[in-house]
């Protein structure tokens, strides 16, 4: 049984009214049925990763997408980095099947070339004093937290989006685990499978009998935010889970119990965990859910996942495999469940969820005020 201790939700510091949750409208301005959240897009004006730095190699081009828009990502020979749209102006073709020219993107079929902005620079059987054709789109493009990220919306609203923040990234004090993998599901379903920790008993196998206790939900204008803690009902603590968790130095400043924090700022989601005691969390995870798809039946997940080390010089690196086993065992079945969740809509045409649990009613809410009507 969940145990609610209680339920705050933050007012607007201008107004000091709470927040409506009734009627959402979208940043675009268009109204977004919450009973249809299932056919709600992402909205495009946030930095999204769409690839790991590593599979960008200088000299390279790397085909991508974002909800269905074909975008190119180019390191030129000096190891800059830009994005362009996916099609090359002359024939339509995929750019990336070209070559990267010094700092500038030629297609493969007619050598059409390309410069970072999206310009054509150079048609080979054009006499040099007649007009090049139109280009192509491009799009923000910034390396960070061994990501590439673009921004796909309205290209003059750039400035005014805050790159995201990833907690820790790069701390010395954490090893970091990059997430990255495709999920057949709408990124809805990621979100509140995350969220709702009262799913433990999917992991049965992995964790044994774990207690969920849902502590605090806080509201705000663009973000969902819940406390949990834990207790153990059946077995022992798994090895893998004491390997992520046991690690962080205990303090009286800490948390009295275990605390599990999850975060939604749209469009990114956080879970923190500190052991009980500890000012330092334990493990820090950091995810978005990028649609592959037009219709957004299908993400690409993109994560840090940081780990404390412990004390012992080292330690980590030979504890790093055990925990790989374990976090893939649980993703698996996280993958597995969202994905027949998935199934179930299609089956249907509709969403005939019965959601009762006060934390997801709000997420729900969030993801469809914040996106767009597909």
């Amino acid at each position: 049984m969940i145990e609610q201790s209680h339920i705050h939700v933050d007012r607007q510091k201008d107004s000091g009214a709470p927040i409506i949750l009734e009627s959402p409208t979208s940043r675009a301005g268009q109204t977004t049925p919450t009973s249809d959240l299932r056919k709600t897009g992402l909205h495009p004006d946030y930095w999204y990763p769409l690839a790991r730095s590593r599979d960008l190699k200088n000299g390279k081009m790397l085909g991508v997408s974002f909800a269905g828009d074909p975008i190119v990502l180019v390191r030129t020979v000096s190891g800059r980095i830009y994005a362009l749209e996916d099609r090359c102006a002359h024939r339509q073709v995929p750019l990336h099947h070209g070559v990267v020219h010094g700092e500038h993107l030629q297609c493969g079929y007619h050598s059409w070339t390309f410069d970072q902005t999206g310009r054509c620079m150079g048609v080979p059987y054009l006499e040099k004093d007649q007009p090049r054709p139109a280009g192509v789109r491009s799009y923000p493009c910034r390396e960070a937290y061994g990501l590439v990220f673009v921004f796909p919306g309205t290209a003059s609203r750039v400035e005014e989006v805050e790159f995201p923040k990833v907690s820790l990234a790069g701390d010395p004090h954490y090893k970091t685990r990059y997430l990255d993998r495709q999920v057949s599901c709408h990124y809805s379903f990621m979100h509140e499978n995350l969220m709702d920790m009262n799913h433990q008993f999917l992991h049965r196998r992995l964790m044994g009998g774990v207690r969920t206790v849902f502590l605090e939900l806080r509201e705000r204008t663009h973000a969902v935010e819940v406390d949990y803690t834990f207790s153990r009902i059946k077995g022992a603590q798994p090895l893998g889970e004491k390997l992520i968790l046991g690690s962080a130095k205990q303090s009286a400043d800490g948390p009295k119990h275990d605390l599990m924090t999850i975060c939604t700022e749209y469009p990114y989601q956080t879970l923190q965990f500190w052991t009980a005691g500890s000012t330092n969390p334990a493990l820090n995870l950091w995810n978005v859910y990028v649609p592959v798809d037009r219709a957004q039946r299908m993400n690409h997940t993109f994560g840090l996942m940081m780990v404390r080390k412990p004390s012992i010089p080292g330690l980590i690196h030979l504890l790093w495999p055990f925990i790989v086993w374990f976090t893939n065992g649980i993703f698996a079945e996280d993958r597995w469940i969202v994905e027949e969740e998935q199934k179930a809509f299609d089956r249907q045409g509709a969403d005939w969820n019965q959601e009762v649990f006060p934390v997801i009613q709000s997420l729900r809410s969030l993801l469809g005020r914040e996106g767009i009507v597909l």
